[in-house]
Order: C-alpha cells, then sequence, then structure tokens
C-alpha cells in the first residue's frame, strides 16, 4: 500500500520523468526551465547522464543533433564541452553537410556537471527510488496519467509523466553462459512498468545492445599503435558564450584486429549468447558486436578498433569496435592476441543486455501516446540508440509536456528544420524493427540541416519557447547580424586583377582577365575565405574593424560556396510542406475507403497520420494511395 501524504508539496508536481540518463535529464531540465514543478526519478543519484557504453558525444548525424539541442536551450553541448578531453570535426575532406562534431569526454566529470546541473535548477527536484507503476484514470472516456508508484512505497501524483527509462525495463545481462538481472553493469533492472504498460493495452518488444571491455592503460604498450590526435584548432558543441573550446587533449589509439584474433574468437561461438539462442532481442545493425562482424564480414582479416580514455584522472580505457557477450576467458584471450595488447588487464569483460521497447508507431509527433493521455515516451523505450538520439527526444518530450499543461499547442519539427525532425517523424510514422541510429543519409535535405547553421534554424524557436537566455539570444542576434554583413560586403566589394594574380599562381590556375565581386571567387571551390582575407588587405581590415570571428567567416562562406543547392532544397521542402499542410481528421475511418489498398487501410490505421505528408512517409503506403487520400482531403 503507497505511503500517506502528509505534506502535498513534496508528493505533488506538475510533470514526473522517470530515469535520468540522457533523455531524462534533458527533459527534466527543459520541462523545470520553462515553469512546470518537476520531479526526477532515479534510481542512482551518482549516475545521472551516465556515459554507460563509449565515453564520446556526438559523431556523424549524431554532432548535428547534439548541436541542435543546443540551439533550442538544451544542456548537452554546454556539458559536452565542460568535459571535453579531445575534440575531432569529422569527414572535414568532405563537403560542409557531412561535417560532424565529435568529442570525446571524462565520462565521471560529465555525469557530475548533468547532477550539479540539475540540483540547482529552479522547479526540479529529484528522488531516488526505482518506478514500478503508473497511476491512470481509466474512468470517463480515454485513459489519462495521474503519477507514479515506486519500489519503496511511495506514490507521487502529476499531471504528465515522461518515461526515459533507457535499458532499465526488464534489463537482462549477457556473458557467455551466464545472465544476470540488470539496467547496465552493477545496476538492478525495472520491473513492473512494462507490465503497467501492456495492461493499458500498449505492445511492447524487446531489443539488445552491448559494450566491450574496459582495460587498464598501465598494461598497454602504446608506443606500437598508431596515436589518433585530436584537431590542432578544435571546437566545441555549444553556441553560448559560456563554453570554451578545449586546450588539452589526450589522444586516441587505433589497433587492429588480426585473423589469429578471429580465430581464437569463433572457438567461442557455441556458448555465444547472441549465437545459441539465449538473446532474443534485435541487435543494432549499425554498431555491431564483434561476434557479428566475423559472421557479415567472414571475409576480412582485420577490423579497426580504437582505444578510447575514459577520463583525465583514469587508466581506464573504452575499446570502440570490440564489443561482445562471448565468454570473458574468450574475450581477454583474444585480445592478448592484438599488437599492444599482449599483456592487457580488463577491468570487466563486455556483455549483451536486453531490455523492453515501445513500438513509437504509438505515439505522436510530441512525443505523447496515442493511448493514454499525458503520457511520453523518449529515448530508448522509443527503440532507438544513443546519447544524443535520447536526449533530443527527452528534450522534446519536456518541452511538449509543459506546453501541454499550459494549453500550448506542441512544437513538432519538421524533416527541413532539423535531424530531430527526423529522428522523430521516422520512429512514429516508420517504427523501428531494429535499434535505431541517426545517418546523414537519413535525412532528404541534408545541406539544410548543416552542424555549422543549426543555431541559425532553431535558436529563434528555443528563444520564443523560452529556453534560450537572453545573454546566448543576444550573442546569436550578433552572431547572424555579422553573417549578414560579411555576405554583403562579398556581394559588393570588387577585387582586382593584381590583387588576385599572386593567389591564382600558386595554385597553378589561370590569371584572371577581369576584376571579380568578392563573393564570386569565394563561390569557387579554388579559394577559401581564410587565403582572400590574408591576401587582400581591405578585405582584412573590413574584417577585424568588425571584430569578424572565424565562426562568421566559416559561415558565410558555407552559404555563398553552396547557396546553389541551399536554394533548390528550399524548394523541394516548400513541395513537401504542401503535403503537410493537408490535415487528415482525428478519429478519421480509412478502412471504409475501398479505394486505398489492404495494406495502405491497415497501416493508416494503426499509426493514424494526421497529415498527408506524414502518410506519404509510412512503408507500405504507395503513390497511389497518396494520390486517394488527396482526393478525399482536397489538393
Amino acid at each position: 500500500m503507497a505511503a500517506q501524504h502528509p505534506n502535498k508539496d513534496l508528493y505533488t508536481y506538475d510533470i514526473i520523468v522517470i530515469g535520468a540518463g540522457h533523455a531524462g535529464c534533458e527533459a527534466a531540465a527543459a520541462a523545470a526551465r520553462l515553469g512546470s514543478r518537476t520531479l526526477l526519478l532515479t534510481m542512482d543519484m551518482q549516475k545521472m547522464a551516465a556515459m554507460s557504453c563509449n565515453p564520446a558525444v556526438g559523431g556523424v548525424a549524431k554532432g548535428q543533433i547534439v548541436r541542435e539541442i543546443d540551439a533550442l536551450g538544451g544542456r548537452m553541448g554546454v556539458i559536452t564541452d565542460r568535459s571535453t578531453i579531445q575534440f575531432r570535426m569529422l569527414n572535414r575532406s568532405k563537403g560542409a553537410a557531412m561535417w560532424s562534431p565529435r568529442a570525446q569526454c571524462d565520462k565521471e566529470l560529465f555525469s557530475r556537471l548533468w547532477r550539479k546541473e540539475l540540483e540547482n535548477e529552479n522547479n526540479l527536484y529529484i528522488w531516488q527510488d526505482a518506478a514500478t507503476d503508473l497511476v491512470v484514470d481509466t474512468e470517463g472516456g480515454k485513459p489519462r496519467v495521474k503519477g507514479v508508484k515506486t519500489r519503496m512505497g511511495v506514490e507521487f501524483r502529476a499531471e504528465a509523466i515522461i518515461l526515459t527509462a533507457g535499458t532499465f525495463l526488464t534489463g537482462l545481462m549477457h556473458c557467455g553462459e551466464q545472465s544476470a538481472e540488470g539496467g547496465r553493469a552493477a545496476d538492478a533492472a525495472s520491473k513492473g512498468i512494462t507490465e503497467s504498460l501492456v495492461a493499458l493495452g500498449f505492445e511492447a518488444g524487446r531489443m539488445k545492445t552491448g559494450t566491450p571491455a574496459r582495460i587498464d592503460a598501465r598494461s598497454i604498450d602504446f608506443s606500437v599503435m598508431e596515436e589518433q590526435a585530436g584537431d590542432a584548432e578544435p571546437s566545441k558543441f555549444s553556441f553560448s558564450v559560456d563554453t570554451q573550446a578545449v586546450k588539452e587533449q589526450k589522444p586516441c589509439y587505433l589497433v587492429y584486429t588480426s585473423v589469429e584474433v578471429h580465430d581464437h574468437l569463433r572457438t567461442g561461438f557455441d556458448r555465444s549468447p547472441l549465437f545459441n539462442g539465449t538473446i532474443h532481442g534485435i541487435g543494432p545493425r549499425y554498431c555491431p558486436s564483434i561476434e557479428d562482424k566475423l559472421r557479415t564480414f567472414a571475409e576480412k582479416e582485420q577490423h579497426q578498433l580504437f582505444l578510447e580514455p575514459e577520463g583525465w584522472d583514469t587508466n581506464e580505457y573504452y575499446i570502440n569496435g570490440f564489443s561482445s557477450s562471448l565468454p570473458q576467458e574468450i574475450q581477454l584471450a583474444a585480445l592478448r592476441k592484438i599488437r599492444g595488447l599482449e599483456g592487457v588487464h580488463i577491468y570487466r569483460p563486455g556483455y549483451a543486455i536486453e531490455y523492453d521497447y515501445f513500438p513509437p508507431t504509438q505515439l505522436r509527433h510530441s512525443l505523447e501516446t496515442k493511448l493514454v493521455e499525458n503520457l511520453y515516451f523518449a529515448g530508448q523505450v522509443n527503440g532507438t540508440t544513443g546519447y544524443e538520439e535520447a536526449a533530443a527526444q527527452g528534450l522534446m518530450a519536456g518541452i511538449n509536456a509543459h506546453r501541454k499543461l499550459q494549453g500550448s499547442e506542441p512544437i513538432v519539427l519538421k524533416r527541413d528544420e532539423a535531424y530531430i525532425g527526423v529522428l522523430i517523424d521516422d520512429l512514429v510514422t516508420k517504427g523501428v524493427d531494429e535499434p535505431y541510429r541517426m545517418f546523414t543519409s537519413r535525412a532528404e535535405y541534408r545541406i539544410l540541416l548543416r552542424q555549422d547553421n543549426a543555431d541559425l534554424r532553431l535558436t529563434p524557436l528555443g528563444h520564443e519557447i523560452g529556453l534560450v537566455t537572453e545573454k546566448n539570444w543576444a550573442n546569436f542576434v550578433e552572431k547572424k547580424s555579422l553573417v549578414e554583413s560579411l555576405i554583403s560586403f562579398a556581394h559588393d566589394h570588387s577585387v582586382r586583377i593584381s590583387e588576385i594574380e599572386s593567389v591564382s599562381k600558386s595554385k597553378n590556375l589561370e590569371a584572371p582577365t577581369q576584376g571579380k565581386k568578392l563573393y564570386a571567387l569565394i563561390a569557387r571551390n579554388e579559394f577559401s575565405f581564410a587565403e582572400l582575407i590574408e591576401a587582400l588587405p581591405r578585405v582584412k581590415k573590413f574584417i577585424e574593424a568588425n571584430n569578424i570571428t572565424a565562426e562568421v567567416i566559416e559561415q558565410a562562406e558555407i552559404q555563398i560556396k553552396y547557396r546553389g543547392y541551399i536554394e533548390r532544397e528550399k524548394l523541394l521542402a516548400e513541395k513537401l510542406h504542401r503535403l503537410e499542410n493537408i490535415t487528415i481528421p482525428e478519429g478519421f475511418d480509412f478502412m471504409q475507403m475501398n479505394a486505398l489498398t489492404i495494406e495502405a487501410r491497415q497501416k493508416l490505421t494503426k499509426i493514424r497520420p494526421q497529415t498527408i505528408g506524414q502518410a506519404s512517409r509510412i512503408p507500405g503506403v504507395s503513390p497511389a494511395d497518396i494520390n486517394v487520400l488527396l482526393i478525399k482531403f482536397g489538393r
């Protein structure tokens, strides 16, 4: 029986967030900052926003998501900057749409900074306990959440609940023939929530992820390994003026497996829970275990591994690329056959973990569930994988739960506005058949959704919502003005033939026959803005006189060089918006439309898209079906 409530304020909140992982922390921080009295329920206050897997933030497409979180006023970028031990901008050799920031972090510092952030947030309260059941009012129409019950018998009341339980829902860890209940190493699993939701009519499934062994730096011979340093001039994630780029950096190291390593790993395949039927959950295709790699790429004689430091003051290293659930003695013996790891000591072996998730087609684009009002899901419970994808969902769920209680419309980002919009739209309209990971290839409008312009795309919205501080808003307005001023200057400034001859010769280019506008020169791939600034004194004088930063110069250059592509994608996006503006009445009976294929009727009934645009992205709904809907609901 739940405890009595002698003090209503202690047990009554506007919003309860279940779980303090990356989704839960962003959700709680956003809801509280917007003004909702928020309770964050966590099983362990020492592990808020724990980096349960690799000690890094960002990467291809993931880095873009983190910059979007920051532009909207979320906290992941700021905390990453303050705990960075190495920074790299990936894909610099490719076009700007592919540039992706990534930072190695001190994982303990990252978690401590998040806890400090949350403990000092007005309107945010923390309670250490495990949620075991939801309190739902099922009388008088649609079910509606009313609160949460905990393992210790406490009952909290709230108008909205955000579930961000990650891998903890009925979590089961596997290493060889050994299995143990848990949400991650040394942490108990969460029981009761899945059963509560299934009883309400939710569909649940099982997914699987894994992590590699952690090893002791004192037992590694780094001298025979290839060092991978950070950028010579590192950048940072946050657009905020309150963080700085990392000054001192720690290197990572590259090593490789071999045929001998592979042969030894295969001796344990008959004891692998991945292959012998012990594991039933669906694993991530794009972050496979070493066993999966050997089975899928049997012809490869080596695989690249990255040794990543876990912090400034620890000897612990993470072996990126060696996730495994093989017996620990097989893992250790195989690692010792890798050059430089002959005498390696492991702190703990790798393991796989199975956990419950809820197919995200059961959600609205606001991340509110369709079955139960004011109940939101965010993070791995929606079938995603990755800190960044989870944090983005948490931020949007926190924003939308608060807005729902205030009677405001939800914030739903479009596919041409943000990778976050692509992520949520994919989840809700397409569902998942494996843990979802973001890639740049998932976005139709990659040139619009670059990491460098995340603030230009989303900071006005973040300020309007109330998450972007006035200090950061002023900084944004100034930057935007300087970018526009520099582009205007480039349009108007003429460059004489004599001024550009030396630069052309240094690049073995034909000397120009007439003067050019600075804009026209920057638009050419052969010239960079930085080179032209150094070669043209009048341009350099303008830059210095207006205190124009390298960030502003880069933004202006990208807009100039990619103008044609940007304009083309904007036109394509406008066509998409036409379909997004044609709404489908809520509760419409698709089964009565005999002109639709049976598959389309079934899929539309299950997912219940709100617009023709959303319907067009549902697998199984053909262009012919969309034409039928257009006729029905009007062009």
